[in-house]
């Protein structure tokens, strides 16, 4: 049986991998480098750590990389923040979850604050148990360490009584890497052969499909 539960939250339970990825174009158009909007896309659900190599040499990184980082996140907030929603039927699943007696904590490479106004926005502040940010990882995702940083939350449940929930295929690897099991949602934009081949036991549209298969999914019948 599944008892815990670890979600990402951008492209997950928030519309809002397109508005970041607008955001990383113009940061880098900031500081000279034209970057197309299909090549950011792509890399949504990666914190700056591993994006800004994608693009950047060593020494570029040292000199402006944290700025860059620091711009992308500013204009993100300022242009767009206000635009997120989330997908249908979040609250509703959180709230299934919890009546099963299963448990939530939510694990993001956006910053704290950032982290709190999605719950906001997503309507389940009062339905989510623990939250890890960049804040709580050295390294983002692909990384494993923002997923253990949210197993320390749940108090080192059995790893096979976890389930990580995400919509890019770095989620997977990271999940992967923790030894932590994962489902896939595609409403983040990434396709089905991405996601299916970077590690997910499952993949499913969106919220609302994870709601209605959910009696399936505490089983762990996952193969």
């Amino acid at each position: 049986m599944i008892k815990n539960f670890i979600f990402d939250v951008d492209g997950t339970l928030l519309d809002s991998n397109e508005f970041h990825a607008q955001a990383w174009v113009q940061a880098f158009d900031a500081y000279g480098k034209k970057i197309s909007f299909d090549r950011l896309r792509r890399c949504m659900g990666k914190g700056a750590d591993h994006l800004l190599p994608e693009f950047l040499d060593h020494k570029e990184i040292k000199e402006f990389g944290k700025d860059l980082d620091k711009l992308s996140g500013e204009i993100f907030k300022r242009k767009y923040l206000s635009k997120v929603r989330p997908f249908p039927k979040v609250r509703a699943l959180f709230k299934k979850i919890r009546q099963s007696g299963a448990h939530i904590a939510l694990a993001s490479s956006s910053d704290a604050n950032e982290v709190k106004k999605y719950e906001i926005i997503a309507r389940i502040q009062d339905l989510v148990e623990h939250t890890t940010s960049a804040d709580d990882a050295n390294r983002s995702k692909p990384s494993p360490d923002i997923f253990h940083a949210a197993m320390r939350c749940l108090h080192q449940p059995r790893r096979d009584s976890i389930l990580v929930v995400g919509d890019s295929p770095f989620d997977a690897i990271a999940a992967k890497n923790a030894k932590l099991a994962a489902i896939g949602v595609l409403c983040g934009g990434f396709s089905q052969k991405a996601l299916k081949t970077s590690g997910y036991r499952q993949v499913y549209e969106d919220p609302d499909d994870l709601l209605k298969n959910l009696d399936f999914i505490l089983n762990g019948s996952l193969e």
